[in-house]
């Protein structure tokens, strides 16, 4: 961690068993989080385990003058990315010494309609309405999604990264910065017990006070108060939801090895039946992980439908990928959405809808996929693109 730490302040970007390896029984963690996994979840995952592909150290490094490393022939050079190390150290520090955004202005309003409190989709899209800080194609950040493939295929249709830039004020943003100072707090092995210290606690609370001054939080509090869900005070509202995304429960066998925060955003590495990726859904792990080597964009899978091949413009992915040299054979994520958006997304999914969720998000058919471990646990959340 010391080491990717430095690269983080020092370096450019670019624009369930146990593990029986030693190497894996010491707790892993990446600058943002080397965890990054991808998963159709077990129930919808296409194809099995992969073979491994060729350790990253066997692959041709080339430096560029900011002294990042680029792993392997294939993948170009990105743009130059530096990070503030000092803004994460900050986020670690106690309630007392954090300073938070002012809370939302209202750009509209934030009851839920008649409407929209009688259709989870009319919910969902309000959401996506809402998302104020989702960022737009081609000015926050660039994709090249490459050529497609089926899912079965294995051949690599990407000649290139999927993430050609990102902007830095992406980074400034106070939720995507939060954001990322929890993702090298998991190991990524499946059935290893997480230790969660005080301070990637303060972490967490530092987040979920960060989103809960955004639109589409507060509004998915008004809603779920009207749906007799969540309490009417916004300080348990917050308890809450750090409950429900950050308290450990068991997975792979072992307990207190997984959350679902951990599952669906930064990703874990199963070991039964042969290696797979499951969970990480999301983009932003994507883009940091791909940065540093850890992951290696494959291709985006073919559409249902013909006609709707996916560009640089579109927000949601379904894509193949390796993470550590372990396949996700098919992922989907939303690309540019905010921290706050996915998590009131998929928290409202959970509270208020089924196992399937066949939603409108602006112009997208999606379904969400919405996995429960018991009654009161999100065992794993995804969205699915729908023909």
């Amino acid at each position: 961690m010391e080491g990717l730490i430095k690269g983080l302040a020092d370096v450019a970007f670019g624009g369930g068993d146990e593990d029986n390896s030693s190497s894996r029984d010491e707790r892993s963690r990446s600058t943002w989080a080397t965890v990054v996994s991808g998963e159709e979840d077990d129930q919808n995952r296409a194809g099995g385990s992969s073979s491994r592909r060729q350790n990253l150290e066997e692959n041709q490094k080339e430096e560029d003058n900011d002294g990042w490393e680029t792993v392997g022939k294939k993948k170009p050079a990105r743009q130059s990315h530096k990070v503030q190390k000092e803004q994460w150290q900050e986020y670690k520090g106690p309630a007392s010494e954090q300073h938070y955004s002012d809370d939302v202005e209202t750009q509209g309003d934030l009851e839920p309609s008649q409407l929209e409190l009688s259709g989870l989709s009319e919910a969902c899209n309000k959401l996506w309405e809402l998302d104020y800080n989702r960022l737009v194609p081609g000015n926050d950040y660039q994709i090249d999604c490459g050529d497609g493939k089926r899912v079965h295929e294995r051949s690599d249709m990407a000649q290139g990264l999927l993430f050609s830039w990102v902007s830095d004020e992406v980074f400034r943003k106070p939720t995507f910065a939060r954001f990322c100072s929890l993702l090298d707090n998991y190991n990524p092995n499946e059935g290893y017990k997480e230790v969660v210290t005080e301070e990637e606690r303060q972490e967490q609370a530092a987040f979920i006070e960060e989103i809960s001054r955004t639109a589409p939080i507060k509004y998915l509090h008004k809603y779920l108060v009207r749906k007799d869900v969540a309490p009417g005070s916004y300080q348990e509202f917050k308890r809450m939801l750090t409950s429900l995304w950050f308290d450990l429960y068991g997975r792979g066998g072992t307990s207190g090895s997984s959350s679902a925060f951990e599952h669906v955003f930064v990703g874990e590495i199963k070991q039964s039946g042969g290696e797979q990726v499951s969970g990480f859904h999301n983009w932003l792990q994507f883009y940091l992980e791909e940065a540093k080597g850890t992951v290696d964009y494959q291709g985006y899978i073919f559409p249902r439908r013909r006609g709707e091949i996916p560009d640089a413009e579109t927000q949601l992915l379904t894509i193949q990928f390796e993470w550590n040299g372990v396949l996700k054979s098919v992922s989907s994520t939303l690309v540019g959405v905010s921290p706050e958006f996915e998590l009131a997304l998929y928290t409202m999914c959970f509270f208020m809808g089924r196992e399937e969720n066949h939603i409108q998000l602006g112009p997208y058919n999606v379904n969400v996929k919405c996995y429960r471990l018991g009654n009161n646990r999100i065992g794993s959340a995804f969205p699915i693109a729908e023909s």
